[in-house]
């Protein structure tokens, strides 16, 4: 069974600091308490982003719900549904719209199961489309993420260009031999700001490809997160954890311009008999939650194996005039994601007990100036704290939870009230521990 990750131990001190909170007279604008009820309900296949909104997908385009930039929605998908929703963009900004849709675990999954994505503009011409499948070697329940976009790409004319109206669309296709309830979303959606003066218009021709050595400096223990907004921080290095069959982590890296990141996994040893094809998948999504890479080619017999992604390039705002995927991903700095799913048929070879998982992260290359944007990059930019916050582990719900606890101490509860909730709550995260792993 999967254990409760950063989040929900996050949410034990948040809990009782915001109950006190809401008893507090005169604070507006607090954020609710769905996320840390849903955080104490138990294990799930997915941590949600306690502060999403609630949004419900249209049948049509004149009823579709708008979306704001910067926000995180939840919503559910049906089998053969097509959901709309609305985005009012300018002339200048470039949108991105991320889906991450969750089959619960121990549901049916099959071969060409697909979560689609699409941006079109209020005359019904795409704009672009991304997908996410279930394929041959991993057709049990993890997270699928896609994500499309409307950006100007240097282009002077055509559709997707004027300001207006633009509708996401999100698809669901099942085979009839998959479990038919309803898939829980998470909807993303970012805007990046556009250029002061011209930019490049040509990707990038050369650039290294050749894979580095592994890092150096040892292991160091870093548990993963359970979701893009739980993912935990890491820098260059090797970091250790434990993974349950049929769990999935995420861990997050910052990634400047002019940087190049290279991931790889290895499943440790295990005893048992027989082998799983497919057994580990490794995937690296941009700041965005659009896919760089992944691979699920890793068969398992008992003995450590390991599995990497493909060399991607520097990231140079460029990038995204390549016709190649993997290369048009790695357009802008920030947090770039990596999810590990272990697929649960090496608990019913090798063990339900956690697996030894080891994941191997190299950073390359000298950090450069970034484009010059017309107004705040945003999560497209490597944060001050960036590095700090990658050695330290901090999620980004974490640091959320840091500006919550601030609020609470400005609302009127004395220190010693918030240090006797926040040690009551580490104190339980360290039994758990101690009788855990």
């Amino acid at each position: 069974m999967k254990r409760l990750r950063n989040r929900g131990r996050v949410a034990l001190v948040a809990a009782a600091a915001m109950c006190a909170v809401a008893a507090q007279p005169g604070l507006p604008g607090l954020p609710g308490l769905a996320g840390t009820a849903r955080a104490a309900e138990g294990p799930s296949p997915y941590a949600f982003d306690p502060q999403a909104g609630r949004v419900q997908g249209a049948a049509g385009t004149s009823a579709a719900e708008q979306l704001e930039a910067g926000s995180t929605y939840r919503d559910s998908i049906e089998p053969g549904k097509k959901l709309f929703y609305r985005l009012d963009l300018d002339d200048t900004e470039n949108a991105y719209v991320s889906a991450t849709a969750v089959p619960e675990l121990g549901s049916s999954v099959d071969y060409g199961d697909k979560l689609q994505v699409t941006v079109q503009d209020s005359d019904g011409r795409d704009c672009e489309s991304g997908q996410a499948r279930v394929l041959s070697a991993s057709d049990y329940p993890h997270p699928l993420t896609a994500y499309a976009t409307r950006t100007l790409a240097g282009k002077k004319y055509g559709s997707c260009r004027e300001a207006g109206t633009y509708y996401v669309i999100v698809e669901r296709e099942s085979k009839a031999t998959s479990t038919q309830d309803a898939w829980d979303l998470e909807l993303r959606f970012l805007s990046e700001p556009g250029l002061t003066a011209a930019g490049p218009t040509e990707a990038p021709e050369d650039w290294p490809s050749d894979s580095p050595g592994p890092p150096s400096g040892g292991s160091e223990a870093r548990e993963g997160g359970a979701g893009f907004t739980d993912a935990a921080s890491v820098g260059q290095g090797e970091w250790t954890t434990k993974i349950d069959p049929g769990e999935s982590l995420y861990y997050r890296v910052p990634v400047d311009w002019g940087q190049q990141l290279f991931t790889s996994a290895e499943l440790g040893s295990s005893q048992g008999d027989g082998f799983v094809t497919g057994a580990l998948a490794l995937a690296v999504y941009n700041p965005a939650r659009g896919l760089v890479d992944g691979t699920e080619s890793l068969t398992y017999k008992g003995e450590q194996k390991s599995l990497a992604t493909d060399p991607a390039p520097p990231v140079d705002y460029a990038n995204r005039f390549s016709a190649a995927g993997d290369e048009k991903a790695m357009r802008f700095a920030g947090w770039y994601y990596v999810r590990v799913s272990l697929n649960p048929e090496v608990g019913e070879k090798f063990g339900q007990a956690p697996h030894d998982l080891t994941l191997r992260v190299t950073v390359d290359g000298t950090a450069k100036d970034g484009p010059a944007y017309d107004g705040p990059a945003g999560e497209f930019s490597v944060p001050d704290d960036g590095l700090a916050g990658a050695d330290g582990g901090r999620t980004a719900g974490a640091a959320e939870d840091t500006g919550t606890m601030r609020l609470v101490a400005a609302g009127g509860i004395g220190t010693g009230t918030v240090l006797v909730l926040g040690l009551g709550g580490w104190m339980l995260l360290a039994r758990r521990r101690r009788t855990g792993r």
